[in-house]
């Protein structure tokens, strides 16, 4: 059976992919909540993950994101993904490549919905799936001198 709204404002916006990018320059959290502000919204959820200063028991001195060139498509698959899923009025992805510092904001998403507990939803998965889809790779280099590549896919 398909979902019943009682007000339009529940329904999906026509665009609501409202910023998806990779860029080699600092992320903004307030560039990313400002995008995906919308007055039909009840809900918005961000997430923002930030570079630790450690992974696996080891002491991490520095990392440095890299893309594979069809990156920023498959974060548009994802996106439209979730919003055929939930009721997504706008939505909202940035992820950061190039050497990043301990501190430093790796990648901010978000997703404003009507209600709470479909933005927490939308939101999770859109982190996970780019998270587990899209070709970003992370290489560390520990306090020890060793390293490791990390793949998102």
């Amino acid at each position: 059976m398909a979902p019943h709204f009682d007000h339009p404002g529940e329904q999906a916006a026509q665009d609501p992919v409202r910023l998806l990018e990779i860029r080699d320059t600092p992320l903004s959290i307030d560039e990313v909540f400002r995008a995906v502000g919308d007055d039909a919204t009840g809900g918005t959820t961000l997430f923002v993950g930030t570079v630790r200063n450690h992974d696996g028991g080891a002491d991490v001195d520095s990392l440095g994101y890299s893309c594979h060139p069809t990156a920023q498509a498959e974060m548009r698959r994802i996106a439209e993904r979730v919003v055929a899923k939930y009721p997504v009025r706008a939505l909202a992805a940035v992820h950061r490549v190039g050497d990043l510092a301990v501190g430093d904001l790796a990648v901010v998403v978000a997703v404003s919905c009507p209600h709470r507990g479909e933005a927490f939803e939308a939101c999770r998965m859109l982190i996970d799936d780019l998270k587990h889809e899209v070709p970003i790779w992370k290489h560390q280099t520990f306090a020890d001198g060793s390293e490791e590549w990390v793949g998102a896919c």
